[in-house]
């Protein structure tokens, strides 16, 4: 495993880390292994929130950091662990959002499902709506100055608002993000409009969730075939499913990966990711894994390189495809 640098910061991060979403995993066992066998196969970064459960039962918040936390009593030096605020936890009117009330309380409460006295990176799971900026990044500056993180960076976030973040910062005088968490893919190549040259200009770290696009560039989807079982395509928040995202422009992009693919003696998971990590741009590919073979084959996507030719094919045949929203 190569390490690089995590944006401006001196920490060093495996370029592709495990998210502790686990959708398809409803096992807590498993999902210990999982996380065990990343850490032994090099995996430094692990990716969590607060709102992350086990399994297709999201209302249970918070068991992947529970998860996590089993695992970090023994190896938390080994790791660069990430949780987030914002999501709603709850049904009450405290319950959601990034004011300081919200920031300071869930800071404690995962610091307590994860069994440690602080977190690498914390992270605004969205852009603060219901509470001043300055509000929320003074709280997370406090947070810093606490020791209950080393950094901070920021999710979902439009590149303006990326800066309007750094420039409150610099007036109130604390910490700057270190990273942008976005979604980004073949299928979603949004953040090359603004954010990339955002994030080269301030020196960000970027992680890129989804890299597979919710798993069509595995090629574990067919327009033609039933949905497996427990996919998040079957999930109400993608409105017209598998069908609407399966457009022709998208169909031809997930075939030339196959292609590319077979070509390489390579999985198109591999293709798909060492594709994303060609960019300088992006710091960390977020492995959605839910699995040890799934984490083993997108870890097959490091220690070799597409050709610049096949980097300008993709990239051709990909350019304008319609984004597809994470969920």
């Amino acid at each position: 495993m190569e390490y690089v640098n995590f944006g401006a910061a001196g920490v060093k991060v495996s370029p592709i880390a495990l998210g502790m979403g686990l959708r398809g995993q409803g096992s807590a066992k498993e999902a210990e292994r999982l996380v065990n066998h990343a850490i032994d196969s090099g995996v430094n970064l692990i990716d969590c929130a607060n709102i992350y459960g086990l399994g297709d039962d999201r209302r249970v918040r918070g068991t992947s950091e529970e998860v996590l936390g089993r695992v970090l009593k023994n190896r938390r030096d080994e790791v660069v662990v990430t949780t987030k605020v914002h999501s709603p936890v709850a049904e009450g009117p405290n319950d959601s959002g990034a004011s300081r009330y919200a920031v300071m309380r869930e800071m404690d409460r995962s610091l307590k499902r994860l069994q440690t006295d602080h977190v690498d990176v914390y992270l605004l799971h969205a852009y603060p709506e219901s509470s001043p900026l300055e509000e929320t990044l003074r709280a997370l500056d406090d947070l810093v100055t606490q020791g209950k993180t080393r950094y901070i960076g920021v999710c979902n976030f439009d590149a303006w608002q990326v800066m309007k973040a750094l420039w409150t910062q610099d007036g109130l005088g604390a910490d700057p993000l270190i990273c942008v968490q976005n979604q980004y893919s073949l299928l979603n190549r949004g953040l090359e409009s603004e954010m990339f040259g955002v994030a080269a200009d301030q020196e960000l770290g970027v992680m890129a969730y989804s890299p597979l696009a919710i798993g069509l560039l595995s090629g574990a989807y067919s327009a033609d075939e039933p949905l497996p079982p427990h996919s998040p395509w079957e999930s109400a928040k993608r409105d017209g499913g598998l069908a609407s995202a399966l457009t022709p422009q998208t169909v031809n992009v997930i075939e030339l990966v196959r292609r590319i693919a077979f070509e390489r003696g390579k999985t198109m998971s591999q293709v798909a990711i060492n594709w994303l990590l060609s960019h300088p741009e992006v710091t960390v590919a977020i492995s959605g894994s839910d699995t040890i073979e799934q984490l083993d084959d997108n870890l097959g996507a490091l220690g070799w390189q597409l050709s610049e030719n096949e980097i300008n094919t993709l990239e051709a045949l990909s350019a304008g495809v319609g984004q597809i929203e994470g969920l």
